[in-house]
């Protein structure tokens, strides 16, 4: 999956509300779902057309219209005729490589930001991008392809003792960027377990695949962080905003999202500097193995040398050698080769050379 933004050329030039899907498409047919609900009355049906929703927008409801799938231009301009939306709104939408961002509107509340989902089955972590309007009786959202990361808040919708169903979009909005926030927490966590088990192996089994695998965490760290730092800028925008989208009442729950979000981007601070230390800590104690194999070594040749030495001198080729002819000769070389190697052995150790 691409991680990085990418520049197409059909949008250069364009007109800022033109609608142009700025994207890999990830679902091949457009899936159209609301769910509509008062504390009395719920109704959760998958549409055919966009037209059909609005017989689901009152104003004594809420109503909860989930598009999946952004490359559909023709239906892009049906929601904003439907909704009446800005084209360039619709076109922000389209463009998945957008920043993190909160507009304020005339008529409704424009948010984005990107969604991060773990697939148990691949082990990996996904990302999308994923867009909110919200206005008196409705919150559009906009995801690039099917996922069962709200499926929380629909049970909570469908369960009619729930507060979410006494209150209003501006709560469902929150609802849904808290479980996207959660979802930041749960994947920098799984993430921090990865890299502090490698503690244990950076102290006991140092080996060279740990350089692997800090690195491939510290690409994961970034990834996440990425998406993190823009997405906390956004929502301390937002709780910043005086918008009438937005009741005061509940401004005390998005107090309560900037400090989660706070708390994730701290967390991937912390483990980035983690891994670093984790890296310094590798580096340290392969140079300490290094230095440890060096002085062994060393002191091995340094043993050698006058054992060399003397081995030279009796085995050079002259025929007159003082010793040559002695019958205990060979065992007196030996011998002095032995207190001469111990001697030395005995001095490194006293130094506390090795």
């Amino acid at each position: 999956m691409t991680r990085h933004v990418k520049k197409r050329r059909e949008e250069i030039g364009a007109a800022p509300d033109q609608l142009i899907f700025l994207g890999q498409p990830k679902i091949d047919q457009v899936l159209l779902r609301v769910i509509a609900y008062n504390p009395e009355q719920l109704d959760e049906v998958q549409l055919d057309t966009v037209k059909e929703v609005l017989s689901f927008v009152r104003e004594d409801a809420v109503c909860w219209f989930n598009i999946d799938g952004l490359h559909n231009t023709a239906l892009m301009k049906e929601i904003a005729s439907a909704f009446d939306l800005d084209l360039l709104l619709l076109a922000e939408v389209m463009n998945t490589s957008s920043r993190p961002k909160v507009i304020d509107y005339k008529n409704c509340l424009y948010l984005s930001l990107k969604m991060m989902r773990h697939v148990a089955d691949t082990n990996t972590n996904i990302s999308e991008n994923i867009s909110l309007i919200i206005n008196k009786t409705a919150v559009l959202s906009f995801q690039e392809q099917k996922g069962d990361v709200f499926e929380p808040i629909r049970e909570r919708v469908r369960n009619p003792k729930k507060r979410i169903r006494t209150l209003g979009t501006d709560f469902l909005a929150f609802a849904i960027l808290d479980i996207i926030v959660d979802n930041y927490i749960y994947i920098v966590e799984l993430l921090g377990e990865k890299i502090e088990a490698l503690e244990e192996v950076l102290l006991t089994q140092p080996n060279a695949s740990l350089i692997e695998s800090i690195n491939a965490y510290k690409k994961e760290l970034n990834f996440m962080r990425k998406n993190i730092k823009p997405a906390r800028d956004m929502i301390t925008s937002l709780v910043k905003m005086d918008t009438e989208f937005i009741d005061k009442k509940n401004a005390v729950h998005f107090l309560e999202l900037q400090n989660n979000i706070n708390h994730a981007q701290e967390s991937s601070d912390s483990y980035r500097e983690i891994l670093s230390d984790q890296l310094n800590i590798y580096h340290t104690t392969m140079s300490t193995k290094l230095n440890d194999i060096m002085k062994f070594l060393t002191v091995f040749s340094v043993v050698f040398i006058p054992l060399t030495f003397i081995a030279g001198i009796y085995g050079t080729n002259f025929d007159v050698l003082p010793e040559l002819h002695y019958q205990y000769s060979y065992f007196i070389m030996l011998g002095v080769m032995l207190v001469v190697a111990l001697g030395m052995l005995i001095y490194f150790k006293k130094k506390k050379w090795f």
